[in-house]
């Protein structure tokens, strides 16, 4: 994997749990309001983390620590995610995935290996606005595939909404509350202004153009 971020501990990434996470580089994805823009974006530079080294640290963490995220960007982009959750789970650590849903492959590959003991997905907007807030044309379908992969896994599972104030209203979030399902585990997140790289005028762009917080519906 291309990891272009490395956290040694978390009390919040990982429900109950202390973690290490593992940010990798790359995504399929262009939100404008993105927190890890340098993260997504190929030619944005970063600070690159030696995997075998992360493996070791994480080896020597043993007892001290209780799990391992992997998020992004987007990790299911990396065909050696698979490789890198292995080494994880054998040294007896539990692992959580943050995803935004383009690939159910690998999302099943991962489930059907026992990979996983935690999995977040996004889930962006409405489908109709997808493309607004997600910045590409993405196949919905395969969305729908990993959402329900996700919700039959048998592990823990959220799904998860950041809402932008001006690109998401509260009649989009219950729209994407009947998307995912009754029943499903589903919460909202504030946008937290930062510096947006991939796209700077949004901010400006936000309610009252002060860089105003949502709240979640």
């Amino acid at each position: 994997m291309i990891v272009g971020g490395f956290k040694k501990s978390s009390l919040i990434d990982f429900p109950d749990r202390v973690a290490a996470v593992v940010f990798t580089k790359g995504c399929n994805f262009r939100c404008p309001f993105c927190h890890n823009a340098r993260l997504a974006l190929p030619t944005e530079p970063v600070e690159r983390y030696d995997e075998a080294e992360i493996l070791e640290f994480l080896d020597a963490r043993r007892g001290k620590l209780d799990g391992v995220v992997v998020t992004g960007g987007e990790p299911t982009l990396h065909d050696d995610l698979i490789v890198f959750l292995r080494e994880c789970k054998a040294m007896g650590y539990e692992t959580k995935l943050d995803t935004n849903g383009t690939n159910p492959d690998a999302l099943r590959a991962l489930f059907d290996e026992g990979l996983l003991d935690f999995t977040a997905m996004d889930v962006k907007a409405p489908f109709r606005k997808y493309p607004l807030l997600t910045g590409v044309e993405p196949d919905t379908s395969a969305i729908v595939r990993s959402m329900q992969i996700v919700a039959a896994s048998g592990i823990p599972y959220e799904f998860r909404t950041t809402v932008v104030p001006g690109l998401l209203e509260n009649e989009d979030v219950e729209e994407i509350r009947a998307l995912v399902g009754a029943g499903a585990r589903y919460r909202t997140q504030e946008f937290v202004p930062a510096k947006t790289i991939l796209d700077p005028t949004l901010l400006d762009r936000l309610p009252n153009g002060d860089g105003a917080t949502a709240r979640p519906a």
